[in-house]
């Protein structure tokens, strides 16, 4: 007897193979809010802002303007922070390194609402660019998840220093009356400097020089930018 087509049977997708389309659908989605909600919404942070209760002592018109742009451009790496850590967290498949990427990303949501805050204060405005800086730190971020846990580690950590030395050098170039700013850079500082001995301490691999020079470049372009636009 022949078997016409309709006896054929069809191949089905099993539930699990749905349930995984599924969940991975959801964490696109769940991504692509969380990149919304960092460029385009209001910063809220959890913790209190450093140095709100001191007093805003008077600043000349090119000392407001100056500290101003510093912060915009402290502002617009956190925004580069978020977009890196969501990217490295998504290419992962380390559960343990997911969670401490996690973590390390709540902490710079708060520097986010304090640099966007102190920002507001003095009168700046955030970087026009900041879209574009987003989305290059996410695809370098995803980059370094693929990598593997070692290296994946290992860029965190050589961010996490670069941005420690960075901010020591806006400590050095504020105005000396901003000790509001200097307190929120301060703080920022302290934690930035202890993601990355977290990021050691869970096997963080060190970088190729050419990976390190190139990271640099970037963030100097990154600085020079942000601070004028």
């Amino acid at each position: 007897m022949r078997c016409g087509a309709a006896d054929i049977p069809l191949p089905v997708a099993s539930n699990e193979g749905r349930e995984r389309a599924l969940l991975l659908m959801d964490g696109w989605i769940i991504e692509f809010d969380r990149a919304l909600r960092a460029v385009l919404a209001p910063a809220r942070g959890v913790r209190a802002m450093p140095g709100e209760s001191l007093a805003e002592l008077p600043l000349a018109p090119q000392e407001k303007r100056h500290a101003a742009a510093l912060m915009r451009v402290n502002h617009c790496g956190e925004i580069c922070a978020q977009a890196l850590y969501q990217g490295q967290a998504l290419a992962s498949r380390d559960e343990s390194l997911k969670k401490a990427l996690r973590r390390a990303a709540e902490e710079e949501s708060d520097h986010l609402a304090w640099t966007e805050r102190r920002l507001a204060e003095l009168g700046g405005r955030k970087s026009a660019l900041n879209p574009i800086w987003y989305a290059g730190s996410l695809f370098l971020g995803v980059l370094a998840g693929r990598l593997g846990a070692g290296l994946n580690l290992g860029f965190l950590a050589e961010t996490e220093r670069q941005v420690e030395r960075h901010l020591e050098g806006h400590l050095q170039r504020l105005p000396g009356n901003d000790a509001k700013s200097r307190a929120v850079i301060e703080q920022m500082r302290r934690e930035e400097a202890g993601h990355a001995a977290t990021a050691e301490g869970l096997g963080a691999r060190p970088l190729p020089l050419p990976a390190k020079l190139a990271m640099k470049l970037a963030a100097r372009l990154m600085t020079t930018t942000s601070y004028r636009l």
